[in-house]
């Protein structure tokens, strides 16, 4: 999301130099009750809380267990709430809690407007975003729009028969040469994302319907206007209870080519097609994603949402978007145009998974979100829920933990929101399973043994050194990994020098520094691929530059020369990797491998 000459930095293995003291959070949060003459400060504050926001993905069923079913629950995460305050976030992102038959964890949503019971209540849910909201967090839910269960009452009433009133709410069509006696063959070439075709049979209507994800997930059709009204009515229903937002799954899938052509197939350097995890040849998505009629969708959404920001309920209600996108010119698309917006935050998955320690491809992906956007806040993140965690992406097995602080440093020293996913802060790893048999996630029963399916980055949050984790008091739904042990909140509360005391501070800045809270990124030693570097700056306000290296060598890096009208000054530490010293200068900033290093320019 986001100019200078060459330099180089070195480092010495990193103490946190800085652990700020506590402190109020700039962005404020949601209230209890609405004041009677909020002044200007705390109406902007309410209005733009969400443009330097910290938001903390939370995996309901794997965050913290409170009834001993082995299963997390909305009461889990109520009672875990004075630690995310404590940590500094602004929002939770609720995956889905709706009622389900759990095919897809969740997100096979049979009724969109209750709790499931494994989960808790609708009075549970309340509780929760009230407690939220005592502390300044707001609750953002999950909203699928492109399907639902195979057993919501939408779909069993639309395959009952060819002429039910919901029959065009979902994506029907016959087989290729079909006959009385013979289905056919599915209408096209397209396929599910989880393997093999996207069309499945339906004996009782012989029709075939159309699921970009499992068999289980039929895609609502969403050139039915039906479809998009029962949409905006249930947003408002989640809005009136007092969710400050919503993230939404999978949006650029919404919308299908209408005349069902086949998409094309997607070949090699030497003309052979590339074939998937599943055994089928990949396809380039042409015909199931990023279609216009999206647009049109997201800003009626927009429209119902921003009818909530009023006193009755104060602060901006924040859509989130799902973008997996293939440049930064469609992800600017998704703000919407002027006059019409769309998303507050779509996701930038340019920078989110890069998946290597490459400075000049992270250089280049900032300054597009600095430059490309049209001025709109960028969404950092790096981690979800349905790709390995930071250590299997990034990590070398050696400098883990140092590579995390390098990574976190790119994501709350940058400009913009933060999102990052449950457990990042203490490092949790990717834990796959070993064999086929303890697979929960259908993905990994399909694709194993080349795909294991995402239960290793869903593991039980690891709170303590105590019997599972103290995730639970029973058994849970995914095995509690060995390493728990060593790596786990409760030893790292108490380390100074810890990966969560590194995001606390991080996070802290983020908040207090006004060259953090809406200052520009300008880059830094441009001709540098060794170290990452580059200068927040904002009016009236001190610049702050930070530097990360992303060798396990360690370098030296002169920021004082040329480029960005910054000189040899003095610089003040603000926070810095364990064991570093402080630079008398910018001109010589020693980092150690993979070392951070974050300075006022006095």
């Amino acid at each position: 999301m986001h100019t200078a000459n060459p330099g180089v930095l070195k480092l010495e293995n990193c103490a946190l130099a800085l652990i700020l003291g506590t402190v109020a959070l700039a962005a404020g949060g949601q209230t209890a009750a609405v004041k009677p003459a909020p002044s200007i400060t705390t109406q902007s504050a309410e209005r733009d809380w969400w443009k330097n926001a910290v938001i903390y993905e939370i995996y309901p069923r794997s965050f913290q267990d409170s009834n001993g079913d082995g299963i997390g629950d909305l009461n889990g995460i109520t009672g875990r709430l004075d630690y995310l305050k404590e940590l500094g976030v602004d929002a939770i992102w609720l995956t889905p809690v709706y009622p389900s038959p759990q095919v897809d964890f969740g997100y096979d949503i049979s009724d969109y407007r209750s709790i499931d019971p494994q989960y808790g209540t609708l009075a549970d849910f309340d509780r929760l975003v009230a407690e939220a909201g005592k502390r300044h967090i707001r609750v953002l839910m999950d909203m699928v729009m492109n399907h639902t269960s195979d057993q919501h009452e939408w779909f069993l009433q639309s395959r009952s028969s060819k002429d039910n009133p919901y029959r065009d709410w979902y994506v029907w069509r016959g087989g290729k040469g079909q006959t009385a006696a013979d289905k056919g063959q599915p209408p096209n070439n397209w396929q599910s994302l989880f393997g093999h075709s996207a069309w499945q049979w339906d004996e009782k209507t012989r029709q075939y319907y159309y699921h970009k994800f499992y068999i289980q997930q039929p895609d609502l059709n969403w050139y039915n206007p039906k479809v998009q009204q029962a949409f905006e009515d249930i947003v408002s229903f989640w809005l009136k209870r007092g969710v400050g937002g919503f993230r939404f799954d999978a949006i650029t899938t919404l919308f299908e080519d209408p005349s069902l052509a086949d998409e094309g197939v997607v070949k090699d350097k030497d003309g052979n097609a590339i074939v998937n995890a599943y055994g089928d040849p990949q396809l380039d998505g042409s015909k199931t994603d990023n279609l216009p009629g999206l647009h049109p969708v997201l800003q009626e959404i927009r429209a119902t949402t921003d009818k909530f920001n009023t006193n009755a309920f104060p602060g901006t209600r924040v859509l989130i978007g799902e973008t997996y996108l293939p440049n930064v010119e469609e992800l600017a698309k998704m703000y919407g145009p002027p006059g019409k917006p769309e998303f507050h935050l779509p996701m930038d998955t340019q920078v989110a998974f890069i998946d290597k320690l490459d400075v000049a491809t992270f250089r280049s992906k900032l300054i597009d979100a600095e430059t490309h956007l049209s001025a709109h806040v960028p969404l950092l993140l790096f981690d979800n829920h349905d790709n390995p965690r930071l250590d299997m992406r990034y990590g070398n097995g050696v400098h883990d933990k140092d590579i995390q602080r390098v990574l976190a440093t790119i994501l709350f020293a940058s400009r913009g929101a933060a999102l990052f996913y449950y457990g990042d802060e203490i490092g949790m790893k990717t834990t796959p399973p070993e064999r086929k048999q303890d697979v929960k996630d259908p993905i990994g029963v399909t694709g194993w043994p080349k795909e294991k399916g995402r239960d290793g980055e869903r593991t039980p949050m690891q709170w303590d050194a105590g019997a599972n984790a103290g995730f639970t008091n029973g058994s849970p739904w995914l095995p509690v990994p060995p390493r728990a042990a060593a790596i786990n909140v409760a030893a790292q509360k108490s380390d100074p020098v810890s990966l969560f005391a590194w995001y606390q501070s991080l996070i802290r800045l983020k908040k207090t520094v006004p060259a953090f809270e809406s200052g520009a990124n300008i880059m830094l030693d441009t001709e540098n691929n060794k170290v990452f570097s580059w200068m927040r700056q904002a009016p009236g306000a001190p610049q702050v530059v930070v530097s990360v290296n992303f060798t396990a060598e360690p370098q030296t890096v002169n920021l004082a020369s040329g480029g960005a009208g910054i000189r040899p000054y003095h610089v003040k530490t603000l926070l810095k990797s364990p064991g570093a010293a402080d630079p008398e200068s910018l001109g010589a900033i020693e980092l150690g491998p993979f070392g951070v290093y974050i300075g006022e320019v006095q």
